[in-house]
């Protein structure tokens, strides 16, 4: 789950995203053909590209787990990784193992992805948050003490398909900003946005003040002022629905019924155009009915080998 820094990641910005304690478990044992069993579609083109990554030989495959679909919880990157680390992948070797999810994501599933969810997958740990700078692929442990307050997901009710959205439109629109401005990428445009026509320079702009509002977010984590945390998920929103248009209506009306449901802020989570709100509720104040209640876990591990 990632708490700010929407598409910064392939933008060479910030993250700050988190383990949580919900996931997805692969079994794997040798076989005379490769077979899978699990518990919901839709799996199949990961774990074709996987094993195609991987070269791997005949098995045998179990998926289960609790991660929902859709929602922004990257269960697209967890299934990948498990599905990796199950085969043999080196676990010490954890920016080579995301950038070989992502080539499946893109290659086998046609969304061109970041590296942010397979990275918080790999680097996540209990009880903390990560920074993540997608520039230098460095991640710095940020303690999450939660205390009385609550994270939580709701579902907008309307699905999301990375592959089939305007995700790799952003990405488009963000490559050609950094084409007309004449730098590598957007963490280095910070003062050169003027020049750009919209909808670039909107989209520019929501990526350089994220990466501010991940900064912001770290020392709030740091000072344990989650009242200010609430306020940086407001403003992340904002500037997802105003600037870089990812927002839809099903989006904006959960995020007012978490609201209404006293929560301290509340913003649209993962990709856009559809899928989960991420809201942070006080002492005292509860998630609406139905909503999934979140909180740091361990990142992906073997269980045995």
């Amino acid at each position: 789950m990632n708490l700010l820094g929407e598409h910064t990641d392939y933008n060479d910005g910030l993250c700050l995203p988190l383990a949580i304690g919900r996931g997805i478990t692969v079994s794997a044992s040798p076989g005379p053909r490769t077979t899978v069993r699990a518990e919901t579609g839709g799996w199949e083109p990961y774990v074709e590209g996987v094993l195609a990554e991987l070269g791997s030989g005949p098995v045998a495959l179990e998926i289960a787990g609790d991660l929902p679909a859709g929602a922004g919880l990257g269960s697209s990157a967890a299934l990948c990784v498990a599905v990796a680390l199950a085969l043999g992948a080196d676990p010490a070797e954890p920016l080579e193992l995301a950038r070989l999810c992502a080539r499946v994501e893109a290659d086998w599933a046609g969304a061109h992805t970041g590296l942010l969810d397979q990275l918080a997958c790999l680097w996540g740990r209990e009880a903390h948050a990560v920074r993540l700078d997608m520039r230098s692929f460095s991640a710095e442990p940020v303690g999450l003490q939660l205390g009385e307050w609550r994270l939580a997901i709701l579902d907008s009710g309307a699905a999301r398909r990375n592959a089939d959205s305007g995700y790799n439109e952003r990405r488009r629109e963000c490559a050609e900003a950094c084409r007309l401005l004449g730098v590598a990428s957007l963490r280095e445009a910070a003062g050169d946005l003027a020049s750009l026509p919209e909808p670039l320079r909107s989209r520019a702009r929501h990526v350089t003040e994220e990466n501010g509002r991940v900064e912001e977010g770290v020392a709030a984590l740091r000072a344990g002022a989650l009242t200010r945390l609430g306020e940086l998920l407001d403003a992340s929103h904002a500037s997802l629905r105003d600037l870089y248009e990812v927002s839809v209506p099903a989006v904006e009306s959960t995020v007012e019924a978490a609201r209404t449901a006293g929560a301290a802020g509340a913003r649209l989570h993962g990709g856009g155009f559809g899928g989960g709100v991420l809201a942070l509720f006080g002492p005292g104040t509860a998630p609406p009915p139905g909503a999934i209640a979140v909180a740091p876990g361990p990142g992906a591990h073997l269980l045995r080998r």
